[in-house]
């Protein structure tokens, strides 16, 4: 993880990952801000409670997740190769422990700088997320506000958020 620096209030500034993407990304999904699991291992959906992995092997159950302690870079190929990207709309916050409610002073990343050819739409994981859903309207794509993967979503069963996924996935042509 990248050592925290201090900001003008005091606070530890914290900041997130690179882009997974590729000019194959037909569509991208953008969370809030990587938990602290994710930052210590550098790596998206780290949490092990995180379902955001689970989600995508049910939606391609005939392609396997990679799986073990060495699999990360494996399974950044496995989703680039279903025309999915991964990022965040914050590139840097001052946040303690891993809620979206906890984030001060986030600073966005530049979402339009990616420069996607075949980009068809943008998923938001989860509310926080989706407060910018404004800025990625502009890229002219459709915008989705996806149920968040996070185990602080608890009010939305597995097979709920699955069957939301598996729409925009569906609706663009990756299944």
């Amino acid at each position: 993880m990248k050592p925290p620096t201090a900001s003008d209030s005091g606070g530890a500034v914290l900041t997130g990952l690179a882009p997974v993407v590729s000019p194959a990304t037909v569509v991208l999904i953008l969370g809030s801000f990587p938990g602290v699991r994710s930052l210590e291992q550098q790596q998206y959906y780290a949490h092990p409670q995180n379902q955001f992995w689970k989600i995508l092997q049910a939606v391609w159950p005939r392609h396997p997740l990679p799986m073990g302690a060495d699999s990360y870079p494996r399974k950044k190929a496995w989703l680039l190769e279903r025309g999915l990207g991964v990022w965040d709309v914050y590139a840097a916050c001052e946040r303690e422990g891993s809620l979206d409610s906890a984030i001060r002073a986030p600073v966005a990343n530049d979402i339009a700088g990616l420069h996607l050819p075949r980009l068809a739409a943008i998923a938001h994981n989860g509310g926080e997320s989706f407060k910018h859903a404004r800025h990625t309207r502009t890229l002219g794509v459709p915008v989705y506000q996806l149920p968040s993967t996070s185990p602080a979503n608890a009010s939305w069963s597995f097979e709920r958020k699955l069957a939301a996924w598996r729409e925009v996935f569906v609706a663009h042509h990756l299944l």
